[in-house]
């Protein structure tokens, strides 16, 4: 028997009525069911089921904090580009896993830590899709540096670190590349440049990043819609690859050319 946690968008009802109903059947089976909404509740599981959309899976990996715990991802948003099946699948979808009936794929992850001006450390956290770090009020001046050395600095109203995965994501509207999700690269994407320089660059996964708040307009940093921690001029974010990595449960046949035509609507010419 194994024991699954549910991740559900509770904004969404039919989200909670199919967890009601996917918890009802998976107890009398003979498995373990809980409801996961802190860190905690992750110890042991075997599988985790996320009823929501691609929102859903981000808290599902956060919630998992670090343990390789494989997510499937059952399509109640809208793009769901992160999600393996649709309700009506879902209990299927369950039982072929159980069975291990499956294919994982590893997602990489980025690691982020806020430092103050004198090194003291007071934030951080990983993510699935992007750190960002953007204005709280007027535009900001960023300084962006590689491995210690700097690059530029940015008049803008943010900046994206986005992994492969986030590239549909929050960078995808500021007008970054698509990448294919199982590559391991690093994007930095400008939001609303107020210059003349405002090309994504795609670093290699080992790159330190660093951004600094220039001049004396405050930000916030936030990775996956979280935030965490407000910075004030002086302030540092440094990112790499994380040595965690998000474990999904996919189906075979999800090519990146076939997820990208189905999710946005493409059609043969």
């Amino acid at each position: 028997m194994a024991t699954l946690g549910l991740v559900v968008h509770e904004g969404r009802e039919a989200a909670v009525v199919q967890a009601d109903d996917l918890g009802e059947r998976l107890s009398a089976e003979g498995h373990e069911v809980r409801r996961l909404t802190e860190p905690g509740g992750a110890d042991g599981l075997d599988l985790v089921v996320s009823l929501g959309g691609d929102g859903s899976i981000l808290r599902a990996v956060n919630l998992l904090d670090g343990r390789p715990v494989p997510v499937l991802g059952v399509n109640f948003g809208q793009l769901g580009y992160l999600t393996a099946c649709e309700p009506d699948d879902v209990d299927v979808a369950v039982s072929r896993v159980l069975s291990g009936e499956h294919d994982i794929e590893e997602r990489m992850m980025l690691a982020v830590e806020v430092r103050r001006a004198d090194g003291t450390v007071v934030g951080s956290d990983h993510g699935l899709n992007e750190l960002v770090v953007e204005r709280t009020g007027h535009t900001i001046r960023l300084g962006l540096s590689f491995d210690g050395s700097f690059f530029t600095s940015y008049a803008a109203d943010g900046l994206i670190v986005a992994t492969p995965t986030g590239s549909t994501a929050y960078a995808f509207s500021a007008r970054g590349p698509i990448v294919d999700a199982l590559h391991r690269s690093l994007q930095i994407t400008p939001v609303s440049a107020h210059m003349l320089f405002d090309r994504t660059l795609v670093v290699g996964p080992e790159t330190e990043i660093t951004l600094g708040v220039l001049g004396d307009r405050p930000a916030t940093c936030t990775v996956d819609g979280r935030e965490v921690a407000p910075l004030d001029p002086g302030d540092l974010v440094v990112c790499t690859a994380s040595e965690r990595t998000a474990r999904l449960v996919t189906f075979g046949g999800r090519g990146f050319e076939r997820v990208l035509k189905a999710k946005f609507g493409l059609e043969d010419r």
